[in-house]
């Protein structure tokens, strides 16, 4: 199939960019990596009556790594993520998680912004931002504002996005010394979507638990923090036995409170399974990662 029509401009600064999306309204679409939106415009999923590249704004490629904080511009593909070092150091679960989106074509072009955008629930970086507790920074032609990763995810495709908005950058913060993370999904094939996916991330200090974050992916309309399972690891020991134990405490936790559905894919009960199994998984490889056993 191919698109409806559509008007189309290229801005070269952003300050361009959101006046342009302020006066094409509801029915404007930002252009980015395209991964998303153009297979929804070839499908006449997405019908949008103007379509804002912003392809040529340099300033929103920006990658910063700094000493306690990452920045993350519009314009920044997911493959900028994993050829950068020091963010494989510093930010590893946002980077193993990357390494799981799509194949060498898709990281080249598509973008980690496009994809917070688009809020697909069985996402990577979804999961990773609200593990992460990270910071959306959203732009129009009137205001700035920044929104915590849990308040901007709303429904299956659906954020806190409003009219002639979009997202500018993402901050993620470093993780406090002694944390260890890990990223497990299962997707029916490497490239695919997650059919579950879970981000894990625990700061430990002498075999004690300081902080847990949990986020889980494609079993819910949208990604989430399993926070029952988070409060339940807080304070434990999590030696070889105790750890083993509070593991499938957490697993079972997260299985009871996910909702997934029935597909082509997967059904809701073997989803269900596949939430606490990773999250165990998750828990696990953080762990080793922490310097735990």
């Amino acid at each position: 199939m191919k698109p409806v029509s559509f008007d189309y401009c290229a801005p070269q600064t952003l300050d361009e960019a959101l006046d342009a999306l302020g006066k094409g309204g509801p029915s404007a679409s930002i252009l980015a990596g395209g991964q998303s939106l153009m297979p929804m415009l070839n499908m006449r999923v997405a019908r949008p009556a103007l379509l804002v590249d912003i392809n040529r704004i340099g300033s929103l490629a920006r990658l910063a790594p700094a000493p306690d904080c990452l920045s993350v511009g519009a314009l920044v593909r997911h493959a900028d993520l994993l050829a950068n070092a020091e963010i494989r150091r510093g930010w590893p679960l946002l980077a193993e998680a990357t390494s799981m989106i799509g194949h060498p074509a898709i990281r080249n072009r598509g973008t980690v912004c496009g994809s917070v955008a688009h809020a697909d629930p069985a996402a990577e970086h979804p999961g990773v931002l609200l593990a992460m507790d990270a910071t959306v920074v959203i732009a129009s032609a009137s205001r700035r504002r920044e929104l915590p990763a849990r308040e901007f995810f709303v429904a299956m495709l659906t954020t806190a996005l409003e009219r002639g908005e979009m997202i500018v950058e993402l901050r993620y913060p470093r993780l406090p010394a002694g944390t260890g993370t890990g990223y497990v999904e299962v997707a029916r094939r490497h490239g695919a979507f997650a059919i579950a996916g879970v981000a894990a991330a625990l700061t430990m200090r002498d075999g004690v638990c300081q902080s847990a974050r949990i986020s889980v992916v494609g079993v819910n309309d949208t990604a989430f923090r399993a926070e029952a399972a988070e409060a339940a690891l807080r304070a434990k020991n999590l030696g070889a036995a105790e750890g083993a134990r509070a593991f499938a405490a957490a697993a079972r936790e997260v299985a009871a409170v996910v909702n997934p559905i029935d597909d082509v894919h997967a059904s809701s009960s073997y989803r269900r399974h596949l939430a606490g199994v990773l999250t165990q998984r998750a828990l696990e490889k953080a762990l080793a990662r922490a310097g735990g056993n």
